[in-house]
């Protein structure tokens, strides 16, 4: 069993097949790797640090102007901040567990721990979501004495302060599912916040009361789909289903473009938690290769054309003879 680190760009560089397009090859020499592997939350730890600051800020602030104002828009937009503020929080003690080296009862570390964390997250805001939606459901009977103009000013406080976190999130919301899942958590506050600008306006404009209990059932219908959206990107990775981005078919040409390699099978792409994505294959080479010693150059090729084409972090390729396929079980892709 022969390994390989193949960093690559996230969609494939090219369509043509590897052998059209040969690359230097270090004869006897495979490429190095490490399995001490960074994850992409940990690398935005420091920005996740400064909005679950700003965050924790922010929902206090909206708790009390909401018990103070009566606004129960406002009380529901502190809930979603502070379960926003409460994912952020895991997602940060997830990545710091996820740092820890690599052992050999766990050989990729606890990089897992990223994906349980947004687990958490994405039934937590679901579980906000119910909450204000019953909440504003309840109170649309008797809506409680709105002051608008302070609802007014506290929600653009909260409005200002999630705007600046949405732009420190947003590069890393490409990269992680916990940053992406603080980044959509954002969002949807400075879209609560929108909401509960527009209610405080009319309540102060109209008199109108039920605008505040309206805003919260908009907060509600933001807040579930987002949940949902980072739920299924979660169970993807549980259920370590081939990454995005990564075209087996695509891939399975290219292996079988590159010299010496008759087929392949046993092919697999997985993720291990965001920017850690794994793949591995049985390759079938030819007689003349593996008499002659080559098979080092093999590697080497498989390597470089993964490297160059795709995706993926960390491969794992076993070289096996024309005919070796028929001693192994027969339930694999």
């Amino acid at each position: 069993m022969s390994e390989h680190g193949s960093p690559g760009a996230h969609e494939p560089r090219a369509h043509e097949p590897c052998a059209d397009h040969p690359l230097p090859v270090r004869a006897g020499k495979a490429h190095g790797h490490d399995h001490a592997h960074g994850t992409a939350t940990g690398a935005h730890r420091g920005r996740l640090l400064v909005v679950l600051v700003v965050a924790v800020a922010t929902a206090a602030l909206q708790l009390v102007g909401g018990l103070v104002s009566g606004s129960l828009a406002l009380l529901a937009d502190a809930g979603h901040v502070a379960g926003d503020a409460a994912g952020v929080a895991a997602a940060l003690v997830a990545a710091t567990l996820a740092a820890r080296p690599a052992t050999g009862a766990r050989t990729y570390g606890l990089q897992r721990a990223e994906v349980l964390a947004a687990l958490a997250n994405a039934v937590l805001l679901a579980a906000v979501g119910a909450w204000v939606l019953v909440e504003a459901v309840r109170r649309w009977d008797d809506p409680p004495e709105v002051s608008g103009g302070l609802v007014l000013v506290v929600a653009l406080v909260g409005a200002a302060a999630n705007l600046g976190c949405l732009l420190l999130l947003r590069r890393g919301a490409r990269e992680s599912l916990n940053v992406r899942g603080a980044y959509l958590e954002v969002l949807g506050d400075l879209l609560g916040s929108a909401a509960v600008v527009a209610a405080a306006v009319v309540v102060a404009l109209t008199g109108w009361s039920r605008a505040d209990v309206v805003a919260s059932v908009a907060i509600g219908l933001m807040v579930l789909p987002r949940a949902w959206s980072l739920l299924r990107d979660v169970v993807d990775v549980l259920l370590e289903a081939t990454p995005r981005g990564v075209d087996l078919d695509h891939v399975r040409d290219h292996v079988r473009a590159v010299e010496g390699v008759v087929d392949v099978h046993d092919l697999h792409a997985w993720t291990i938690t965001s920017g850690v994505p794994v793949l591995s294959a049985h390759v079938v080479v030819d007689a003349r290769h593996l008499a002659e010693g080559r098979s080092g150059q093999v590697l080497d090729r498989l390597g470089q054309c993964l490297a160059g084409h795709f995706d993926v972090e960390h491969c794992t390729f076993q070289l096996e003879p024309v005919g070796h396929r028929e001693h192994e079980a027969a339930h694999h892709a």
